[in-house]
């Protein structure tokens, strides 16, 4: 078996919980500043915001308001629309970046990779051909070709449109 060694992972994990007093979810729920916090979408039940600490262009999580920790404690209607945030979130990527492919999918518990471990949310990462390189095996670096902050203004118009389908 082989194993690809990312250590600049471990270092977000450790820190998680240095982002912000308290749950970083929560936090910028609370606030009014969406484009500073990258959240994209405002739902009834879950948003959508840009990951800053992203794997790939357009990297995505998709959130539920509710400070929870497993999936089973998700109701029918976050369960819903958590579903329907994902969807729109590929739709969003694929309309703005065009990738060929997508990982969704969480990290429950620190265990697991969960840099935020107590509050459940799926990434949505979009995928490319070609996307892995040498450079985080070699340099613990990721290469990231566009801002945040690009991103942030190319997603956010295809979120504005998502109550009107």
């Amino acid at each position: 078996m082989e194993r690809l060694w990312a250590p600049w992972r471990m270092a977000y994990i450790k820190s998680a919980s240095e982002l912000c007093d308290g749950c970083l979810f929560c936090r910028i729920t609370a606030e009014t500043t969406d484009e500073a916090n990258l959240i994209l979408y405002r739902g009834k039940l879950a948003f959508v915001m840009l990951n800053k600490f992203p794997y790939t262009n357009g990297h995505m999580m998709v959130v539920p308001y509710r400070h929870i920790a497993a999936m089973n404690l998700l109701s029918t209607d976050e369960h819903i629309e958590l579903g329907h945030l994902l969807a729109a979130a590929c739709d969003a990527l694929s309309n703005t970046a065009k990738p060929q492919g997508f990982n969704i999918g969480m990290n429950i518990g620190r265990i697991a990779g969960a840099g935020i471990a107590d509050h459940l949310h799926y990434h949505v990462v979009p995928r490319w051909a070609g996307d892995t390189n040498f450079m985080p095996v070699l340099s613990s670096t990721r290469v990231i070709s566009d801002s945040l902050e690009a991103a942030y203004h190319d997603l956010k118009p295809q979120f504005e449109q998502i109550d009107h389908k």
